[in-house]
Formats: structure tokens, C-alpha cells, sequence
């Protein structure tokens, strides 16, 4: 099963990028996508981004991280 969670590029340093998950931000890999830009949305998995997505797609996955954490008592820090 993979667990990846979208974030926003806010910086890109060589082949990683700063990264912001709802607040919390990290150093993620993106040598595993094509043309990242800062201020798009990627999906990551394991601290590889691994597809772009739209900010609309983003939004809605974000919300629905947040639902899971909240049900299962956990902060989204839990699950990156």
C-alpha cells in the first residue's frame, strides 16, 4: 500500500525542493518528475515526489489526510 501525501513546492535546491504539507514543511527528493516549479503541487511517497498534481486535486486530498488523522486521534506530523 502507498501512502503519499500532496505538499507545495516552495523552494528547489538541485534535485530537492522544499516542501510545505499543510504547515509543515520538508526537504523532499524530485529527481522522479519531470519540470518541477516552485509553487506546484506533488504527491509524495517515502520523501520522493513522485507526480504532479493540480492545486484543486491537492486541496481535496489535504482535506481528506486531515479527516483521517483526526478519526484516528493522530496530527498530520504522524503521517509524513
Amino acid at each position: 500500500m502507498c501512502l503519499a501525501i500532496p505538499g507545495k513546492i516552495l523552494e528547489i535546491t538541485g534535485n530537492q525542493a522544499l516542501v510545505d504539507f499543510d504547515g509543515i514543511q520538508q526537504k523532499i527528493i524530485i529527481a522522479l518528475i519531470q519540470n518541477p516549479e516552485i509553487g506546484k503541487y506533488v504527491v509524495v511517497h517515502a520523501g520522493y515526489a513522485i507526480e504532479q498534481i493540480n492545486e484543486e486535486e491537492a486541496m481535496e486530498a489535504i482535506e481528506q489526510w486531515k479527516e483521517i488523522a483526526e478519526d484516528q486521534d493522530l496530527d498530520l506530523t504522524d503521517m509524513l
